[in-house]
């Protein structure tokens, strides 16, 4: 793969990841703190629908935004377009204070955002040579751009306290607003990706269709649990890290990239592992990464050495599993049909997953928490137990073929 190529694509994945990290983390304290503290006093509910607009995006993807974007606008045309009217979406969530137009504005950043993870996915996979090999290095750049999101929050939020430090949280809409901009622009000197061409008119059925083959359906039951743990990870944590392990409401974001920048170590390394473990395994690595983070934190909670250690396997769990899933799908789908194969999977990853997380840990949270305390212990416990079924199933019912979808000679698709 030509070094030109590669390092912008490294660059877009920088800013489109740098975009959902700016905001995600830090959003639900500022929404849930009571308006008198300097936050939005929304419901849990409230919280919920907001959250479930990434969940409707993806649900949208299926049935129109891929396809239709992967056959009608060249990828880098698409992607300005939508990061250009989402960025502005997300600026205005900066002034709203109302849950009506807030809703409305994620929403439509959400459906502009959502598709252009697949597209950014589709358009690094059109120029590679290998996926299997080149996708970690270029996807590093995502966990890089989320790293780098975390940074100007601490210095935003250093020597804040109470109703100033909540109201600081809104910056997080500038600073994401603003690298949906950014990249508007950049995704302009792109490798032109022209609109592909396909012999299925409806593609998302057509990849609906091999969710019947075992090993894929197995794989999807198994990434819509894994999304769910890994969606439900972002929600709980920071409450956890400041609430019951002590740590001041600043480290918060920085800790959390501690597992993004193991994340960098395991995308580095991804290709070596697969050719040497296949699938399957490398899979269940990934998996296992969760069971272990969550049962430290349920029986370890005080201890903040440890708290931190943990934050590393996150960047495995994320690697390991998702990145892995993504090759995957480039490797055993035939190209007609891989944007949407795309798109299917990121509804577990981004929808429905997602969607799950918000509407399973959130209410559940609430109901372990009496007098401002939580149990922590019986709340970890679940994603702990899920990732453990998780990795049974895999084990037992996961049998991918060492070869790509048929009538295509696929390297890529080597690892079994």
């Amino acid at each position: 793969m030509n070094h030109g190529p590669r390092n912008k694509l490294f660059v877009m994945m920088i800013l489109e990841f740098f975009i959902w990290g700016a905001w995600l983390p830090l959003i639900w304290g500022y929404m849930g703190t009571a308006v008198a503290e300097g936050g939005l006093g929304f419901s849990a509910t409230q919280q919920a629908w907001i959250g479930s607009g990434f969940a409707i995006a993806s649900i949208l993807g299926i049935f129109f935004s891929n396809q239709f974007a992967d056959r009608t606008f060249a990828a880098e045309k698409f992607m300005a377009f939508s990061h250009l009217v989402g960025g502005l979406a997300m600026l205005g969530l900066y002034w709203v204070q109302s849950f009506p137009l807030f809703f409305a504005l994620m929403l439509v950043h959400s459906i502009l955002y959502v598709p252009t993870i697949s597209v950014a996915n589709s358009l690094a996979f059109s120029n590679m040579k290998d996926a299997s090999k080149e996708f970690g290095f270029v996807r590093m750049g995502g966990t890089i751009g989320w790293i780098l999101a975390s940074w100007p929050l601490y210095f935003i939020l250093d020597g804040k306290t109470g109703f100033d430090a909540t109201q600081a949280r809104k910056a997080i809409f500038l600073v994401s607003g603003i690298a949906s901009l950014v990249l508007a622009a950049y995704s302009l000197v792109l490798p032109h990706t022209p609109p592909k061409k396909g012999s299925e008119k409806n593609a998302w059925i057509a990849t609906g269709r091999r969710l019947a083959i075992p090993f894929i359906l197995v794989l999807f039951i198994v990434t819509f649990i894994d999304a769910t743990i890994h969606n439900g990870y972002f929600l709980v944590t920071p409450g956890f890290l400041e609430k019951s392990a002590g740590f001041e409401g600043k480290w918060i974001m920085p800790i959390m990239s501690i597992g993004q920048i193991a994340e960098i170590l395991a995308m580095m390394v991804l290709g070596g592992v697969l050719a040497k473990f296949g699938w399957r395994k490398t899979m269940l690595v990934g998996i296992a990464g969760h069971a272990l983070r969550f049962a430290i934190y349920a029986f370890f909670p005080q201890n903040q050495p440890l708290i931190i250690l943990v934050q590393v396997l996150h960047g495995i769990c994320y690697a390991f599993f998702f990145a892995t899933v993504y090759i995957f799908i480039d490797a055993v789908f035939p190209k007609d049909v891989r944007a949407s194969a795309q798109g299917w999977f990121n509804l577990l990853i981004l929808g429905l997953g997602d969607l799950a997380a918000k509407w399973l840990f959130l209410p559940l949270a609430a109901s372990l928490t009496k007098d401002g305390v939580t149990d922590y212990k019986t709340l970890f416990l679940v994603p702990t137990g899920m990732a453990l079924g998780a990795i049974i199933l895999l084990a037992l019912f996961f049998r991918p073929p060492s070869f790509g979808p048929e009538g295509e000679s696929s390297a890529s698709a080597a690892p079994h």
